[in-house]
């Protein structure tokens, strides 16, 4: 049920244009990632379905503003990211909040954990009729303050920073309207965070564009790649935190009869050596792709998608994967236990490439085709629109109809301490 709002506020479901704005550090021209994808797909969403005007910030290698219509692209200047080259992180409020101040956001929904949300807070309550919407895509204190802590200095001081993290993430997520996550078990982590206003999102796919039908019978040759046994395929960051290298370490358990190859699409910083490391195996590194079609038509030319990722916080690659036909083999963690039942891949321990490659094998002796045509099958309930539709049907009012009894509270407490002053001379 959605919250009363007396009447005040805008509403979506008037359908009268409003300006929408999306703000977030996690954004690559170059390194893929989730919330690039949910990115573009929301601006498509918005001008296909909607009379609003999207305006999207994000960090660039320097200020610009490229206004198309109903779309308003914001780069805003940034140094890039240490040890992830691909990746730029905003430092530069000023220059956000001149932004959000210009344009005057009916909405501003933030994607990602870092700076920005408060700056996006510190623009409300200078607006206070502004809704803010967080997207809690990531368990980040868990996935990447406690992973990277415990790395350098042990469980324990890892425990530290990831205890100290999840007090972060209170103390500014109960300054949003609304907050989505993309799993109930992460709605549950914010609930316990005292963290209430919340509702999952399944995200989707373009499930008419990544289909079995793109399949390309001369793929695997054009990338030079030998044998005749399965085609296996990786779309995605090559970094740590995707443990893509343990897809590599996975191939060479695999037997040499089997004649695998392995296509690692994407590109991070661990590509060079990944490169280096697979010199000697018929494995392919097309790097980063920015032609949606031709990603599809790589999937769909495949036989088994393989990934090792163990912090899926929703998987719109292994959802792209399915839909284009294609069994998963992966690791039984985050959101892949989700999308991998039974019946449509095998899921083995984090980090055990002697598992995955079993599994592999497994999958491919067993009819990995009639696998996929079940993956295929499974992947439709999984659409941008039916998001986007909960999102702007759901979500948004949600967030709408709490900063309008926000503000409107506010007010009234305003006019009573103003009242009582006065009555006390």
């Amino acid at each position: 049920m959605l919250l009363d709002t007396g009447g005040a506020g805008p509403q979506l479901g008037t359908q009268a244009p409003m300006v929408l704005c999306d703000l977030t550090q996690s954004w690559s021209p170059t390194g893929g990632g989730g919330v690039g994808t949910y990115m573009m797909a929301k601006r498509d969403y918005v001008l296909a379905h909607t009379p609003h005007t999207l305006l999207q910030i994000v960090p660039g290698p320097a200020d610009k503003l490229v206004v198309n219509g109903r779309h308003i692209w914001a780069e805003v200047g940034a140094n890039p990211v240490r040890n992830s080259p691909h990746y730029r992180f905003i430092l530069r409020t000023g220059v956000v909040r001149e932004l959000l101040a210009r344009y005057r956001p009916a909405i501003v929904e933030s994607l990602c954990p870092w700076v920005l949300p408060w700056t996006a807070i510190h623009h409300r309550r200078a607006f206070r009729e502004t809704a803010l919407v967080a997207g809690y895509s990531t368990d980040f204190p868990n996935a990447h303050v406690f992973r990277v802590a415990q790395k350098l200095f042990g469980t324990t001081i890892g425990r530290g920073f990831q205890w100290l993290s999840y007090g972060y993430a209170e103390v500014t997520y109960r300054e949003f309207d609304w907050v989505y996550t993309l799993s109930e078990d992460i709605r549950a982590v914010l609930a316990r965070r005292k963290i209430l206003r919340t509702s999952v999102l399944p995200l989707g796919a373009d499930i008419s564009q990544f289909h079995p039908a793109r399949r390309d019978p001369g793929y695997r040759a054009e990338l030079g790649l030998p044998g005749d046994g399965p085609l296996l395929i990786y779309a995605g960051r090559l970094d740590n935190e995707k443990r893509a290298q343990t897809v590599i370490d996975m191939f060479r358990h695999l037997p040499p009869a089997l004649g695998a190859a392995l296509v690692l699409i994407g590109d991070g910083q661990r590509r060079p050596d990944m490169m280096a490391a697979a010199a000697d195996l018929p494995i392919a590194f097309p790097g980063f792709i920015t032609d949606r079609a031709q990603i599809a038509r790589a999937l769909a030319s495949a036989d088994i998608y393989v990934s090792g990722m163990a912090d899926e916080t929703f998987g719109i690659s292994i959802v792209e994967a399915q839909a284009s036909g294609l069994p998963v083999v992966g690791v039984a963690s985050g959101a892949m236990i989700d999308r991998v039942p039974e019946g449509l891949g095998l899921l083995g321990p984090v980090d055990d490439a002697v598992a995955m490659a079993r599994n592999v094998e497994r999958v491919w002796a067993s009819g990995a085709r009639t696998m996929g045509a079940a993956a295929h099958v499974h992947a439709q309930q999984f659409s941008w629109d039916s998001s986007f539709e909960r999102l702007f049907g759901e979500i948004y009012p949600q967030a709408l109809a709490h900063a309008a009894l926000r503000a409107r509270t506010s007010r009234r407490a305003a006019d009573r301490a103003y009242a009582a002053a006065l009555a006390a001379g």
